[in-house]
């Protein structure tokens, strides 16, 4: 089957639940219904990707920090160091006198890149980390 072929399929479901989901396609911009379900679908694809720890991946990290924590920077600097592979860039930005932001965008494999995350943000003096999942897009259609 030819990666460009429309297949048609029906979907049965409850009518409140398809209410809910017209709901969500209209506050998220869908322009159908097809391209919202198209979209969970490539999310579950993307879910699936990350479970594979060999599988390359992409993504973000990102850190708030109090930069006044005595040496902090430093160490998270040298985690990046440790990891330099995976890291393709970071953004840095002062949000007020005492907190700092950065976005680490990272590619890898997702049992590396899972690793690091859980370094930087469980390191301590960091206030909030989040790790954010998403393809290379070699697999997606």
């Amino acid at each position: 089957m030819s990666k460009n072929n429309l297949i048609r399929f029906g979907i049965s479901m409850n009518e409140d639940l398809l209410e809910n989901f017209d709901d969500l396609i209209v506050k998220k911009g869908y322009s159908n219904r097809s391209e919202a379900i198209r979209d969970l679908i490539r999310n579950r694809l993307v879910e699936k990707e990350w479970k594979d720890n060999e599988k390359e991946v992409a993504g973000t990290i990102t850190l708030v920090y109090d930069h006044h924590v005595r040496g902090l920077s430093g160490e998270l600097n040298e985690l990046q160091h440790d990891y330099h592979d995976l890291f393709l860039s970071t953004m840095h930005v002062h949000l007020d006198h005492n907190n700092c932001l950065e976005v680490l965008v990272v590619k890898g494999k997702a049992r590396e890149t899972r690793e690091v995350a859980e370094k930087l943000i469980g390191h301590k003096g960091v206030k909030h980390g989040k790790l954010t999942i998403t393809s290379t897009g070699k697999d997606l259609t």
